[in-house]
């Protein structure tokens, strides 16, 4: 009886607890979220208010008065970042003006922030160097601005490691089990030719869920937040030949080639995931979950 009595407790501890979501509207990553939080017990919340408007943000924030917020709202452009190269000033405002605004409002009503942010931040160097194991760590210095987004993603990941109330997560070239176009298998299946290089990446299906845990253990400041290890694209396209369309085919191209058709540089590095994985040492490395993350009814087994 005493056990059925402290279960019930903590259960209604966490049923108790409200997440107010920016981004859970429309986004892609912030839908997933609504449901994650949702299926974990939690009264989630999306928010209406716009991040560019302080007035409605902070008010909102008073009247929900939710335990925590989860930030997955910003601008990445469309259909790619190339677009945030001629659209600055609307980059600005959402990706650096709003989600300043957003984690200062939150820190005057003293509610920690959950902050989606991105590890395009680095690219190989001689330090980190490809398949070297050696990833750029959280305290290391950006040294990747070849793209308007990541330069104000540098910025901005400078500036909330000011806010005390703040977690700012760094995810890269998210994959889900929805095969959503915004999702990376499906972004690099529609182009014509492809870099083939190992990369970082985040599978959602591992990692949203464990974004509850990490408000609830108080951590704070920046988190790589990715699987562990490296994947090249081309590996990634034979398993979706494999399992989702075996006549599919793709074209490979040089960095060079593929920075020549762009108006700006992408990304490419390996992220460390020791301090998450210090966390949640459970999570699976990145080429254990791709010969999983499809199964012929793109779900994710």
């Amino acid at each position: 009886m005493k056990k059925l009595l402290m279960i019930a407790l903590y259960t209604s501890s966490i049923c108790a607890k409200t997440w107010l979501v920016f981004g859970g509207s429309t986004g892609w990553i912030g839908q997933m979220a609504i449901t994650m939080l949702r299926k974990q017990g939690y009264d989630a919340i999306s928010a209406q208010s716009r991040l560019q408007n302080r007035e409605s943000v902070l008010h909102e924030i008073q009247t929900v008065k939710p335990n925590f917020i989860l930030n997955a709202a910003g601008v990445t452009g469309r259909p790619n970042v190339d677009w945030c190269e001629d659209h600055r000033q609307e980059t600005l405002r959402t990706n650096i003006i709003g989600a300043l605004t957003l984690c200062d409002c939150a820190f005057l009503c003293d509610v920690p922030v959950i902050n989606l942010g991105t590890g395009c931040i680095y690219s190989y160097d001689e330090q980190h160097q490809m398949l070297s194991d050696a990833g750029f760590k959280e305290e290391d210095e950006p040294n990747f601005a070849g793209s308007f987004y990541s330069y104000t993603k540098i910025m901005l990941d400078k500036m909330l490691q000011e806010y005390p109330n703040v977690l700012n997560l760094r995810l890269r070239m998210p994959i889900s089990d929805d095969l959503n176009k915004r999702n990376f298998i499906t972004k690099i299946t529609r182009y014509q030719k492809v870099v083939n290089i190992p990369n970082s990446m985040s599978v959602l299906h591992d990692l949203l869920p464990l974004i509850p845990q990490m408000a609830e253990r108080g951590l704070r400041g920046n988190l790589n937040f990715v699987n562990p290890g490296v994947i090249f694209h081309n590996e990634i396209l034979a398993l979706y030949k494999e399992y989702i369309d075996p006549t599919f085919v793709w074209q490979n191209f040089s960095i060079e080639e593929h920075d020549s058709i762009l108006k700006a540089k992408r990304s490419n590095n390996e992220l460390d995931a020791s301090k998450l994985l210090g966390q949640f040492p459970q999570i699976p490395h990145i080429k254990k979950r791709s010969y999983l993350f499809l199964n012929g009814c793109g779900k994710m087994c």
